[in-house]
């Protein structure tokens, strides 16, 4: 851990020593110097940008979906998800910051490793994790600019089309499976790759299940694919321990972007609550008193820890202090990893893939105990400070509430939604593929949606006129640019 926090810090100062250098490069050109960085300097940036900052994790990450998948709650006006209100700036956010960002630095690692002819692990590693990025992007949006996104300085692609979600979640698949397949023993990134450490055994089951992700969730568009790609990742070698869990790692310290997003909002915030739905679903479970504190004195005693309505208003609630909070002592903290994919969820796409009949090796009650088990345990390696949950305790809670096969696919889900707290794209796309867990809306007067929780955020509206003729094919293509428009493997 001390040689990633060393990585950070050096990288920290790469990133803020720009400003003092302006107008220098011309006038000190050393013939010798190399005209590219490392590539192993620039991953190890687009990976923290791919985490991301408080802009984003405030609003699209927390604002918007922690809210609408019912994690948390807020009287808060401007916590615009809880009550469906439409703020452009907040629903665009993870658009506005990823483009210039992350989009920018994956594309130009790409084309600097094709340059290189570099055709091995590093070029695997930046495929994945390019998928990752462009994932977040059309789950949220839908169809978004992809084949000639990021281009505008390597191709001078200044106004990229926006391609069909459907095509892009095929070259997904077909990116990860060469990706996987490029990855060898080893990889020149070392420290520099802040989510495995330059483990090459761990990047290859990420993208296999990466891969199981991207399949399961086009079940409902298209079940013959989704059913065959499954089939393919769980068989090619997803994760197998809580030990392969993908992840990002946060330093407090020094000021920038080596901080995790989400511990930066919860300093500067204090309204979010722990929702009653996700509280009263988290009665009797050992994860209760990690998860949550109560806001007025920090008690994390099941008795004491209450949550509060969705759409609770300061007219209809008085005082929010008595109502539980993520807990400060544990969760919210600003060296805190960024999770992006736990090995607690692929035990639960396998317990679906056996509920549907898929050929996956292991029965449905198998997988989704070993899924609970995982979930249960990850928090104390996530959390430093998090209590260890034992195998007594899980033992306890699944013979307390065993798995059902007449409703397996709904606790499967409703495990899934537990499972990725504070990865908050992942719980509302997840929730919007599978309709679990079964959440009641809220319906505030100024709500856009018709009191309907909604299914994707929406575009920036600058691209109306910045990219015109490809926004509005989208449109054309997609739906209106609200709140309501269903992503293509959204569709009913």
């Amino acid at each position: 851990m001390k040689k990633i926090v060393l990585t950070i810090f050096a990288l920290s100062l790469v990133l803020s020593s720009c400003d003092f250098d302006k107008g220098f490069e011309e006038m000190n050109v050393n013939p010798a110097k190399a005209s590219q960085l490392d590539v192993a300097n620039k991953f190890a940036s687009v990976v923290l940008q791919t985490s991301g900052g408080r802009y984003e994790n405030w609003r699209a990450s927390l604002i918007y979906q922690s809210v609408m998948i019912q994690h948390f709650s807020s009287t808060a006006g401007y916590w615009s998800g809880d009550r469906y209100f439409r703020n452009d700036g907040y629903a665009t956010s993870l658009w506005d910051r990823y483009y210039p960002s992350a989009v920018k630095e994956i594309e130009d690692i790409r084309s600097q490793l094709t340059e290189e002819g570099n055709t091995g692990s590093e070029m695997g590693m930046t495929r994945i994790l390019r998928v990752f990025i462009y994932s977040r992007l059309t789950d949220l949006h839908g169809d978004i600019p992809y084949s000639e996104a990021g281009q505008g300085y390597t191709n001078g692609i200044l106004k990229p089309k926006y391609d069909a979600q459907k095509d892009i979640y095929m070259d997904f698949l077909k990116e990860l499976e060469e990706a996987v397949a490029q990855i060898g023993a080893s990889t020149t990134m070392g420290k520099s790759d802040l989510i495995f450490q330059g483990n090459t055994t761990k990047w290859k089951a990420w993208g296999n299940s990466m891969m199981l992700r991207m399949a399961l969730r086009l079940h409902k568009a298209d079940p013959a694919t989704s059913k065959a790609w499954a089939e393919k990742a769980a068989a090619a070698g997803v994760m197998t321990s809580n030990d392969h869990i993908a992840m990002i790692a946060h330093t407090d310290g020094p000021e920038g972007i080596n901080k995790n997003g989400h511990g930066e909002v919860f300093d500067a915030d204090g309204n979010p609550r722990m929702s009653k739905t996700f509280v009263d679903w988290l009665k009797d479970d050992p994860r209760l008193p990690i998860l949550a504190a109560r806001r007025s004195d920090g008690s994390t005693k099941i008795a004491d820890l209450i949550g509060m309505p969705n759409g609770s208003t300061g007219a209809t609630v008085s005082d929010t202090s008595i109502y539980a909070e993520p807990n400060r002592s544990v969760i919210t903290k600003r060296d805190v990893p960024m999770v992006l994919q736990t090995y607690a969820e692929v035990r639960f796409m396998l317990a679906e893939m056996a509920v549907r009949g898929w050929n996956v090796v292991g029965d449905a009650k198998t997988h989704y105990e070993a899924g609970v088990k995982a979930a249960m345990q990850m928090l104390s390696g996530i959390y430093p400070d998090a209590a260890a949950i034992s195998d007594a305790e899980v033992a306890t809670y699944l013979a307390a509430k065993p798995y059902d096969a007449s409703k397996g696919w709904e606790m499967i889900s409703e495990q899934y939604w537990a499972a990725t707290l504070l990865n908050e794209y992942e719980a509302f796309s997840n929730w919007r593929r599978t309709g679990f867990p079964t959440l009641v809306p809220t319906n505030d007067p100024g709500n856009v949606t018709g009191g309907t929780i909604p299914r994707r955020l929406i575009y920036p509206t600058g691209e109306g006129s910045t990219n015109a003729e490809n926004y509005n094919a989208a449109i054309a293509r997609q739906g209106p640019n609200d709140f309501k428009t269903r992503v293509w493997w959204d569709k009913q």
